[in-house]
């Protein structure tokens, strides 16, 4: 299951609800704005967990940022404090303010909605994202089983982290984090 599809399981329809809600859209619009907007994050999770040091990262922020709150209480993600979050948490996957912007212009475009709230939208999504795989991650077990795979690790972060790294989903990250590499050489 990627990002997304997480995301969107009836299971967290209350994210994609308090999304809709706080910016006056209906489930379908919130559903069809974070169907566009999850796709960039998680090819940019994909791209820093593929750094030196990025999965690392990744996992200690998931081990230590209590973002599964969001999962567990959807109302905090229209909070000040999760806004806060979301907007450091763009600020590691897309880098800067103005791929945030693209991030927003490409899912208006596609979605027909207004490009100002998918912008205000954008890191609600991020927090929710974070929040999903912090709800993984919790349930995978200690960040040293998720380190390294452990018994299980098919359902748990790092199937996950695989689904995610495998961008053309053939079943291996290794050619995907060549092609990521390549890029940077």
């Amino acid at each position: 299951m990627n990002l997304l599809e997480m995301i969107q399981n009836p299971d967290n329809m209350n994210l994609v609800r308090e999304a809709g809600k706080k910016f006056g859209m209906g489930e379908d619009d919130a559903r069809n704005a974070i169907g566009q907007i999850v796709p960039a994050l998680s090819r940019g999770l994909s791209r820093n967990a593929s750094q030196p040091g990025g999965m690392e990262a990744l996992l200690n922020a998931l081990a230590s940022g209590n973002h599964q709150r969001y999962v567990d209480n959807p109302e905090e993600l229209a909070r000040p404090e999760a806004i806060q979050d979301g907007n450091s948490i763009l600020g590691h996957i897309l880098g800067s303010k103005d791929v945030s912007r693209n991030v927003a212009g490409h899912a208006a475009a596609q979605t027909g909605l207004d490009p100002g709230i998918l912008k205000q939208m954008l890191p609600m999504i991020a927090a929710m994202a974070m929040g999903v795989l912090g709800k993984q991650a919790s349930g995978a077990g200690s960040l040293e089983a998720l380190r390294g795979g452990g018994e299980g690790s098919p359902s748990g972060l790092p199937g996950l982290l695989g689904t995610l790294l495998d961008s053309d989903k053939d079943g291996s990250i290794v050619d995907d984090l060549l092609g990521l590499a390549k890029k940077f050489f």
